[in-house]
């Protein structure tokens, strides 16, 4: 899987994550429901840790650069968190919206 693959894989299980914590939302009070950003924040570090175990990919490894004269290299934790983190950020901005908007 590249990574590309990787980021909708994990797009597609977040926005279904989301869902869930907007229903469960509507059942706790007011005061409690921001706690849910933090709880979207673990399920995403959650599905990124096994979606790679899925695919075979070790999140420690280097990434393969084909820049050769870079001389810091960049795990593929780094890479994924790099290409998802706009993902992450647009589904806790509609979570936020959803749950203070009840």
């Amino acid at each position: 899987m590249n990574i590309e693959e990787f980021r909708d894989e994990l797009e597609v299980r977040l926005s279904i994550e989301k869902q869930y914590l907007t229903q469960e939302a509507t059942s706790i009070d007011e005061s409690e429901r921001l706690e849910l950003l933090g709880k979207f924040n673990e399920k995403y570090k959650e599905l990124i840790k096994r979606l790679a175990n899925e695919s075979g990919i070790d999140l420690n490894a280097s990434y393969p650069s084909g820049n050769l004269s870079e001389s810091e290299n960049l795990s593929y934790e780094q890479i994924i968190l790099g290409k998802t983190m706009s993902v992450y950020d647009r589904l806790s901005d509609e979570l936020y919206e959803e749950i203070t908007n009840l």
